[in-house]
C-alpha cells in the first residue's frame, strides 16, 4: 500500500549526520494519532476520577515504554531462534513488528501500579480504557494497513474479488507481494469498532465497575481468534504443535480471567448495594 507518507532528501546542513532522505512512515504516524487520540478519550472518561493533564500524560509516557517493551519481546519471542542465531536482526528490526498482546499483558500492570501508587481506583480507569484502547488500536492497524505488516493469507479464486488486496509496493512489509490476500488488519479494525459499539451501549446501564474494560478484553480476544485463522505472517509462532498461534493462547487466557473477574466483580457489586 502507502508504507511511507512522504520522503524527502535530507537538507545539506544537515546531511553530516543524518541519512541522505528522511521519511515519514505511515505506521509510526497512526501509531501516533492513535495515542494522542485515545489520551484524549481517556482523559474525558476518567475526569471524574480526579486526573489531571499531567498526570495522565505521565501515566501515557510509562505506558507507552511498557507498550514498546512488552510488544517488542513477545514479538522475539515469536520466533526466538532466529534472533538467538543472529541477534543483530533485534536491532534491524527494532522500529517495527509489535505484537499487541504483548504490549497488553505490560501495560496492565503497569497501569495498576501506577493507579496504586497515586491512589486511583483501578477498575474505574480501566473503563475508560475500554472507550480509548479500541481507537488507539484501530488508528494502529491502519498503519499496519498501509505498511504491509499483520497481512493475511492468500485468498481463494472465489473471493478474491470480493475481498482480496493487494501489496505491489516494494518497500512493503508484506511478504506476500502482487497476490490478492485477506485484509487482516481492517478485520481487526472492524472486531476494534464493533467491540467500541458495543462497550459504549453497555455503558449507558453498566452494571459493575470494570464491565467495560472485561467486555473490551473478551469480545477483542474472540475477534482475535477467528481473526488470526486469516492471517499469512507465519513468523508469528505457535503453540501445540502448530494448533494455535501466541496470540490465540493469550486471547483464550485472557477471556477465561475475565470470565473469572467477571464473576467475582459482579458478585462484589450486588453484595455492595443489597
Amino acid at each position: 500500500m502507502f508504507p511511507k507518507i512522504i520522503s524527502f532528501k535530507t537538507p545539506d546542513f544537515l546531511s553530516s549526520f543524518l541519512p541522505d532522505h528522511l521519511s515519514l512512515n505511515s505506521y509510526g504516524f497512526f501509531i501516533g494519532l492513535g495515542i494522542m487520540a485515545a489520551y484524549f478519550i481517556i482523559l474525558y472518561k476518567t475526569k471524574h476520577l480526579g486526573l489531571t493533564k499531567d498526570r495522565l500524560s505521565e501515566l501515557f509516557l510509562w505506558g507507552f515504554l511498557a507498550a514498546f517493551v512488552g510488544g517488542k519481546l513477545l514479538f522475539y519471542l515469536e520466533d526466538p531462534t532466529k534472533y538467538i542465531n543472529n541477534p543483530i536482526l533485534m536491532l534491524k528490526n527494532i522500529g517495527n513488528g509489535f505484537v499487541f498482546y504483548g504490549s497488553l499483558l505490560l501495560v496492565v500492570p503497569t497501569i495498576y501500579f501506577w493507579l496504586r501508587y497515586y491512589k486511583i481506583s483501578f477498575w474505574p480507569f480501566m473503563d475508560g480504557v475500554a472507550f480509548g484502547g479500541p481507537v488507539l488500536h484501530s488508528l494502529g492497524r491502519v498503519g499496519c494497513f498501509l505498511a504491509g505488516c499483520c497481512h493475511g493469507k492468500i485468498c481463494p479464486d472465489g473471493i478474491k474479488n470480493i475481498v482480496g488486496v493487494t501489496f505491489t509496493d516494494p518497500s512493503s512489509a508484506a511478504s506476500i507481494t502482487n497476490i490478492p490476500i485477506y485484509p487482516t488488519q481492517l478485520f481487526d479494525i472492524a472486531i476494534n469498532m464493533l467491540t467500541l459499539l458495543v462497550v459504549y451501549l453497555v455503558s449507558k446501564k453498566q452494571q459493575f465497575e470494570g464491565q467495560l474494560f472485561l467486555i473490551y478484553i473478551t469480545l477483542y480476544g474472540i475477534g482475535r481468534v477467528i481473526n488470526e485463522n486469516f492471517r499469512g505472517d507465519e513468523d508469528r509462532g505457535y503453540l501445540l504443535g502448530g494448533m494455535v498461534t501466541y496470540s490465540q493462547f493469550i486471547a483464550f487466557v485472557l477471556i477465561l480471567l475475565s470470565s473469572i473477574a467477571w464473576y467475582f466483580l459482579q458478585k462484589k457489586s450486588k453484595s455492595t448495594h443489597a
